[in-house]
């Protein structure tokens, strides 16, 4: 089967592409995971749970 002329020319645009989102979601999960082992939300977390446990089982 021959490639039409215009296709050629995007061969390696595909892996570019690719190479690109890789290295953003790399980055994204690099950020998510600091946010995440933080002192900051591990306290946000637990303020959070403390009041959803309060508000369901009417502690004070």
């Amino acid at each position: 089967m021959k490639v039409p002329d215009i296709l050629k020319s995007d061969a390696g645009a595909v892996s570019a592409e690719y190479a690109t989102v890789a290295i953003a979601a790399c980055g994204a999960g690099g950020i998510l995971y600091k946010f995440l082992t933080s002192s900051s939300f591990a306290s946000l977390l637990a303020n959070i749970l403390g009041k959803a446990f309060s508000w369901v089982f009417g502690l004070a």
